[in-house]
């Protein structure tokens, strides 16, 4: 389950750190859905509040969202006598996990085969062996009666990284559409939707289609690729897909989750079931060939999220938009605004 590397993105910028969102847009004083909305398209570029989105969708567009849900999956451990944190990533087997061990300035890349940490609450963790070169991501024994994901229920937090000075409640960490557990960090394209506004939307003609992808940690100093994630396509998803291009509406991702869960369910032009693990890297190589648009966060320069709103929309738009982005200051990371790129 290695990233498959899709190259660098094009675009370019230089994000100034005063645009990092260190809070949720409720402790600015906003609603959700009152965070910025970027649109950049065939016809240009223009700037709006995201409770206007459907002001820029058509009857019969399908939204595809990532019901997953965002675990409190950040815990403290004991090693060698020094607190450090590990970022509980992606599930294998029930007592089997990918982790990141980090400490305050970034991921520890010294772990050791066999090494033991100790838990809160009795818990052990052991690290079996590298989850990839480079020492970052290790898979990891976890000693816990229960389940993992009930313990993280007791004893975990939202992962979080430096551009957020202190700990929120869970609840700021998830979507309207989470409804399965199993991400190590939220799906953040999404936050912005409230049931008010999905409400709106489906009475313009706007269709909503669910999928599951449980995304691992991205650790933002990496610059990695993503890695295999898992996913799953229902059937009634794949139809309605295909059911939509036949007549002619757009298929937009919520996310990038989204894009490449549903991109690794395309068989021969048309969208399948579809469940496991995906290790797809959409780019220039393997270009978006059933999702006309993406609504996503902000992404920081060289990031592999770059790479795929490329592949959907071409690097020029994408370019014009954050261009844009930088010079109007939106914000950035999971508590910021948010773009639909649109390429038709």
């Amino acid at each position: 389950m290695r990233p498959v590397r899709g190259g660098a993105p094009r675009t370019r910028f230089t994000l100034p750190e005063d645009l990092y969102a260190a809070a949720p847009p409720e402790a600015r004083g906003l609603a959700r859905d009152e965070v910025r909305l970027l649109f950049a398209g065939p016809s240009g570029v223009r700037h709006a509040v995201f409770r206007s989105l459907g002001d820029f969708l058509r009857p019969g567009d399908l939204l595809v969202v990532n019901t997953s849900g965002t675990l409190p999956a950040a815990v403290d451990a004991v090693r060698s006598g020094q607190v450090v944190g590990v970022h509980f990533s992606t599930e294998l087997d029930h007592d089997l996990w990918v982790v990141e061990l980090r400490s305050p300035g970034g991921p520890l890349l010294d772990g050791r085969p066999g090494e033991l940490l100790r838990l809160p609450a009795g818990a052990t963790l052991t690290l079996d062996a590298p989850h990839v070169p480079g020492g970052r991501l290790w898979r990891a024994r976890v000693g816990v009666e229960g389940g993992v994901a009930q313990y993280l229920a007791r004893v975990g937090r939202p992962i979080r990284y430096g551009y957020v000075p202190r700990t929120w409640p869970l609840t700021d960490y998830q979507t309207v559409f989470a409804l399965d557990p199993g991400s190590a960090e939220m799906p953040s394209a999404a936050r912005p939707f409230t049931e008010a506004l999905v409400t709106r939307l489906v009475s313009r003609g706007v269709l909503f289609a669910p999928l599951l992808l449980h995304t691992g940690v991205s650790s933002p100093e990496a610059g990695e690729p993503p890695y295999a994630e898992r996913f799953h396509v229902p059937a009634t998803t794949a139809a309605l897909v295909n059911w939509v291009r036949a007549q002619g509406g757009r298929i937009i991702a919520v996310g990038t989750t989204a894009v490449r869960a549903l991109e690794s369910a395309v068989v021969d032009g048309a969208v399948t079931s579809a469940s496991g693990w995906t290790s797809l890297v959409l780019g220039p190589a393997h270009p978006a060939s059933v999702v006309d648009g993406v609504i996503s966060g902000l992404h920081t320069p060289e990031a592999s999220h770059l790479l795929l709103l490329e592949a959907v929309v071409g690097p020029s738009l994408v370019q014009q938009a954050y261009d844009a982005a930088v010079e109007r200051r939106y914000l950035w990371h999971e508590f910021g605004d948010v773009s639909l790129l649109l390429k038709r």
